[in-house]
């Protein structure tokens, strides 16, 4: 009875020992293509080689019957080796499990430690587990589970993770390491952390060898030390050891409170110089400010900028905006001389600068304009209009009242030069005009309302009163006046000379006696041609107006003279004519 005993034991031993070792439960990352198919036939020279092991055991009751190993265990496959305290062999599948102080050494120089490892020695594919982290020279990427391709040298992970590269802290939730090429493709939500700025984006390339980063969607790089400085793109690539920013798509450089955008953009963080090609816009919202143009450059530690290739500017007031346009805009800030914690805000159109305002048009070879205090610099061969009046000069000053938003007054320096018209309904060829060295011109009510003219002071006005039958209005003549200080009201058809001091002369012409000549100086100047209308006319070099035509009202002078020359052909008549015999 006891041998029967012992005879069923062995029995059934053995037939334990016979029985096939169940497939191992994979992970879906290392599951074989065909599902169910059998383990491929393996050559000896491709199988996993055990290089230690304190212990070799092999039972029935424990994973699946297949062989493991315990206690410093070493094994090796394609010169990759993968240490750990414990280690199951599925021999038939040719495939690993190993836990514990896992550690795979890669022939690369590359190492992935963690918790727990899984190796198909067929596909040369793993799964790493709990604690993973991979080094090699170039970084450390540490995360909680990483999928590794041996034959394709990539590693994987979708859990979340941080790659350090002793410069930069990267955080992301899925990540894909190319070991040949040290290449990282961040995809999700993913942040560069760097002890100058952060990277902050969707899909972004880094490359570990030329630490070259490529954005693939909605990216920000912000200044560490000053957050309102930043780069935004939806395409670009970022130079990270020369912080070099090429921008592709929707960019955005943020700087000093300034924004600049363009089709194509490139910016340098450690000299703070940007440029933008295409649809450029440098908009300053502190200024209520923007520019427009082909091409600008921005300097950021000047404060300074240059916008190009048919720029304009608007300077958006409440009441009443300013458009000012040229060949070259440039915009600047420098500290008050009175008070050095604070900017004062400038800006210059260079060639063929034009400007519009309700109130106030102009064009000159380049103006310069502080927009802080609201004083307009107008050089070389400057022409500014209000209304129907035009105001010329070698300079010309406009002083803006930076409150109420409206023209104040005029300042010309240098054969100063105004002309009013004295019926703005009238196509008459009437024109009150005011000369001299100097001009002031003051403003009352978005209009020209006095002019003193110092120096050289000349006036031509004309001259009306009021009928005390009709209380009409009725044309006197013409005054031409010249002193050394001239003051006058601009009043709505007329121009009225209040006083006239310092050598002065003044005569009043009937209209029937003053020559046509005289009506006007010698270097009236009435442009219509160029006069600026509406804003849209700034956006060229000039609007070519088709001239007006004024008709010139002579007939009193002109009956006035054929008088006179029938009188002295009647005198002529009654002289006696001598006859040569």
């Amino acid at each position: 009875m006891r041998l029967i005993f012992v005879l069923l034991v062995f029995i059934s031993t053995f037939t334990f020992a016979q029985e096939k070792p169940k497939l191992v439960q994979r992970d879906p990352y290392l599951q074989n293509p065909m599902k169910n198919a059998p383990p491929p036939q393996v050559k000896p020279g491709d199988r996993v080689k055990i290089l230690n092991a304190d212990e070799i055991t092999k039972d029935p009751l424990k994973y699946d019957g297949n062989r493991f190993l315990k206690g410093n265990v070493k094994i090796e496959h394609q010169g990759s080796i993968l240490t750990a305290d414990e280690v199951v062999m599925y021999d038939e599948e040719n495939f690993v499990k190993a836990i514990g102080n896992t550690k795979l050494q890669n022939a690369d120089g590359s190492v992935i430690t963690a918790a727990e490892m899984e190796y198909d020695g067929n596909t040369q594919k793993g799964v790493a587990r709990k604690n993973v982290v991979l080094t090699d020279p170039k970084q450390t990427i540490r995360t909680d589970i990483m999928y590794y391709d041996r034959l394709a040298n990539q590693a994987y992970f979708n859990t979340g993770g941080t790659i350090t590269d002793g410069q930069n802290t990267m955080y992301t939730k899925t990540a894909t390491y190319f070991l040949d090429t040290k290449m990282i493709d961040f995809v999700g939500d993913v942040k560069i952390d760097n002890p100058d700025y952060i990277i902050e984006g969707k899909n972004i390339k880094q490359n570990q060898n030329s630490k070259i980063a490529d954005f693939f969607g909605p990216t920000t790089i912000t200044n560490r030390k000053n957050p309102k400085n930043y780069v935004y793109t939806e395409r670009g690539t970022y130079k990270m050891n020369s912080k070099e920013a090429f921008l592709n798509k929707n960019s955005r450089i943020h700087y000093n409170d300034k924004i600049l955008t363009g089709d194509d953009m490139y910016y340098n963080q450690l000299t703070g110089f940007g440029k933008a090609t295409g649809n450029v816009t440098l908009d300053d919202p502190k200024e209520k400010r923007y520019v427009k143009g082909g091409y600008g450059e921005i300097f950021e530690k000047q404060d300074s900028s240059m916008i190009t290739k048919n720029p304009y500017a608007v300077k958006i007031l409440e009441k009443d905006s300013i458009y000012f346009a040229s060949e070259k805009i440039i915009t600047y800030q420098k500290p008050d001389s009175l008070d050095a914690t604070k900017k004062k805000s400038f800006m210059r159109a260079f060639r063929k600068g034009r400007f519009y305002k309700s109130n106030a048009q102009g064009r000159a070879d380049s103006l310069a304009f502080n927009e802080t205090d609201g004083i307009l610099h107008m050089y070389r061969e400057p022409i500014l209009w209000s209304g129907e009046k035009q105001v010329t000069g070698d300079k010309v000053e406009a002083y803006f009242n930076t409150e109420t938003e409206d023209l104040d007054s005029l300042r010309v320096i240098g054969n100063a030069f105004a002309i009013s018209k004295v019926d703005s309904l009238s196509l008459k060829d009437e024109f009150n005009q005011v000369k001299g060295k100097l001009m002031n011109a003051y403003y009352q009510n978005n209009d020209i309302k006095e002019v003193k003219v110092i120096g050289n002071a000349q006036a031509i006005t004309y001259a009306d009163d009021v009928n005390e039958k009709t209380k009409e209005k009725e044309r006197i003549g013409i005054s031409l006046s010249s002193c050394g200080i001239i003051g006058a009201l601009f009043e709505e058809k007329a121009l009225q000379i209040i006083s006239c001091s310092i050598g002065a002369t003044s005569d009043t012409y009937p209209m029937s006696k003053i020559e046509p000549s005289k009506k006007k100086f010698p270097d009236f100047n009435w442009n219509t041609k160029d006069r600026i209308r509406k804003w849209q006319d700034i956006l060229v070099d000039t609007p070519n107006n088709e001239e007006i035509k004024y008709e010139a009202d002579n007939a009193l002078y002109n009956q006035a003279q054929e008088a006179v020359e029938k009188e002295r052909a009647k005198e002529e008549a009654k002289k006696p004519k001598r006859v040569r015999k």
